[in-house]
């Protein structure tokens, strides 16, 4: 999915060839003025450069370059295919893959993603390589406009992951003290939202999660037990978590948002074992996003997340706050765009985002217009082990530049290019970070 946002812009762009000659597209009567002359032949093509010629060939071949601070530089080929509507919006996409990357070897991904109307959306991508790494992820999610009075969403995900890191926990953790570590997860969750108006919901979050801390398969960094044999949540861990949030959301498009707010307030009980004993954690936290429109073609975003752990004690490292990475997730890891994902850990954990989505040109592709943004961006953020701290000081701080292509009202692929102390770091993936 990451390499995928990529080529997203640029594959919808060679397909745009499909549209340009009406004579091309099925099902459109053709006509020939009497004054024409057919078209004398043309000398056959290589049979390889039918298959690169976006109006021959069976499917779109998007290369495939990912960037990531924690795996390492992928290539591969996406052969992608795209369904659209009558009105050029894109219902389907099939993108299966074929990649190389330096640490485990040769892998394919199969990537099926499904809008069949604004209101539900679903997707499924498996993915195995070589050595260590493979996965599962299965979405589907209805009500989305909230014109019902239920939404409902669910997840089941296995993912095992040889790329993760850990420096210790705390916000003064040295680059020097990096770990590797394999993390294994099957997690099932399911989110209900009664919603009381169209701006008002209160929603409930229901998580069943076994993760496994496993040691990691970098060679050229230390494993986690070499380093932190004594940090709580090596081996395998299980949390069942129990969460209901109020949302107030105003924003006018869920996946491209313009204008609007949404502002999320959460509380939740963790437990290691059972649905409502033996709990070892509490949380509370808000998160909040607003747009506003500066142009016609530029919108000023803007994210806050604080995020506390009440109570609870030896709590496995990957179940605290963190920032780092470049998503952010509504009551879990923050994005810090110069660093790579989890980066700090602590209890409790303060970011804030500003960025600035630039619409640079438009194109059409298979009668849809794709928007090329580019979109500089500030990050900041911290973790803190005291409910005391004011969590505005001694913040990390990143800096950067994103390009997205965003065809509305489904599909937003990015790239973000961040700096920090620790140096660059590049991000890509599906929908915004925010």
């Amino acid at each position: 999915m990451v390499a995928l946002a990529v080529g997203i812009a640029a594959s919808l762009d060679a397909a745009g060839a499909w549209a340009q000659d009406p004579a091309e597209v099925p099902g459109v009567p053709q006509t020939q003025s009497p004054a024409s002359a057919p078209s004398p032949p043309t000398a056959p093509s290589s049979a390889l450069a039918r298959w690169f010629d976006p109006a021959t060939a069976p499917f779109i071949p998007v290369p495939e370059i990912a960037v990531d601070p924690d795996s390492g530089t992928t290539l591969g080929l996406i052969p992608t295919w795209l369904k659209t509507d009558e009105n050029g919006a894109i219902r389907r996409i099939i993108a299966p893959d074929v990649i190389y990357n330096p640490y485990f070897g040769w892998g394919v991904h199969g990537r099926l993603y499904s809008y069949p109307s604004a209101d539900e959306q679903w997707s499924v991508v498996g993915e195995i390589k070589e050595r260590v790494e493979r996965g599962l992820n299965a979405q589907y999610q209805q009500g989305l406009l909230r014109r019902e009075r239920w939404s409902f969403s669910t997840s089941v995900i296995f993912d095992r992951d040889g790329t993760p890191r850990f420096y210790g926990i705390g916000n003064g953790t040295k680059e020097s003290a990096q770990t590797n570590y394999t993390n294994q997860q099957e997690l099932f969750q399911a989110q209900i939202g009664l919603n009381l108006s169209h701006a008002w919901q209160l929603q409930y979050t229901g998580r069943v999660r076994i993760v496994d801390v496993l040691p990691g398969t970098l060679s050229h960094i230390p494993s986690i037990q070499v380093l932190f044999p004594d940090v709580p949540g090596l081996g395998t861990n299980r949390e069942v978590l129990n969460r209901l949030s109020i949302v107030y959301d105003t924003r006018d498009n869920l996946t491209v948002p313009t204008r609007g707010v949404e502002w999320v307030a959460y509380t939740g009980i963790a437990s290691r074992g059972g649905v409502l004993n033996d709990s070892e954690e509490s949380e509370a936290g808000i998160d909040g996003r607003a747009f506003w429109p500066v142009t016609p073609a530029t919108v000023l975003a803007a994210h806050m997340a604080l995020r506390y752990v009440l109570s609870g004690s030896d709590l496995p490292f990957w179940a605290l706050s963190s920032i780092g990475g470049g998503e952010s997730e509504i009551g879990g890891e923050q994005l810090l765009r110069g660093y790579g994902e989890g980066r700090f850990y602590d209890r409790n954990s303060f970011a804030a985002s500003v960025e600035l989505r630039h619409k640079i040109m438009s194109i059409h592709a298979t009668a849809t217009p794709i928007d090329i943004e580019l979109t500089p961006f500030v990050d900041a953020g911290r973790v803190f082990s005291d409910l005391g701290t004011v969590p505005l000081t001694q913040l990390h701080k990143a800096v950067g530049v994103g390009f997205r292509g965003v065809a509305r009202p489904f599909v937003v692929g990015y790239v973000d290019i961040g700096y920090g102390n620790e140096g660059a770091a590049v991000f890509t993936g599906l929908n915004y970070p925010f």
